[in-house]
C-alpha cells in the first residue's frame, strides 16, 4: 500500500471569480479601444498628451493636442447597437467631472487655461469600428 503525501506549505492557484474575469475583459477592451482611438486621432495630425490622465476631480481616457486646440476624449467600448444607449453612460454628472478634471490639468500646463479645448467621445465597437463624435458637450 501507497502512502500518499501532501505539501501543505504549497501556494494554492488563485482562480478569479466570474465577476473578476469580466471586469479585467472589460479593463482590457478598454485599452485595446483607447489604442485605437489614439491612432485613429494621430493619423488626423493630433499629439496624445496623457492617456488614462487621474487627477483629484476625476479621470480623463485621452488628453490629445493640436496646434491651438487640447481635445479631452471620453472613450467608451459599445455593447449596445446603438450610439445613443452608448451615450447615456456620458451623464451630466461625469460631464461636470470630465470638466473639472480638465480645468486642473490645464491649469498645471504652460498654455494654461487660455486653451480652446474640446470634449469628444470616441465609441468603439465590438469589432474595432470607431465613430468620433466631436464637441459633444462643454464645447469652447
Amino acid at each position: 500500500m501507497t502512502q500518499l503525501c501532501f505539501d501543505f506549505q504549497a501556494e494554492a492557484a488563485v482562480v478569479p471569480t466570474p465577476r473578476q474575469h469580466r471586469g479585467q475583459m472589460a479593463y482590457l477592451a478598454g485599452l485595446a479601444a483607447e489604442d485605437q482611438v489614439v491612432t485613429h486621432y494621430r493619423q488626423r495630425g493630433y499629439e496624445t498628451c496623457e492617456a488614462r490622465w487621474r487627477g483629484r476631480a476625476g479621470e480623463i481616457d485621452l488628453i490629445l493636442r493640436h496646434p491651438s486646440l487640447s481635445g479631452f476624449v471620453f472613450v467608451e467600448v459599445k455593447q449596445s447597437k446603438t450610439f445613443d444607449r452608448a451615450l447615456q453612460h456620458l451623464g451630466h454628472r461625469q460631464q461636470r467631472r470630465l470638466l473639472h478634471a480638465a480645468q486642473e490639468y490645464l491649469g498645471a500646463c504652460s498654455a494654461g487655461q487660455l486653451a480652446d479645448m474640446r470634449f469628444d467621445v470616441a465609441l468603439v465597437d465590438g469589432i474595432g469600428d470607431i465613430s468620433i463624435l466631436e464637441g459633444v458637450f462643454f464645447d469652447a
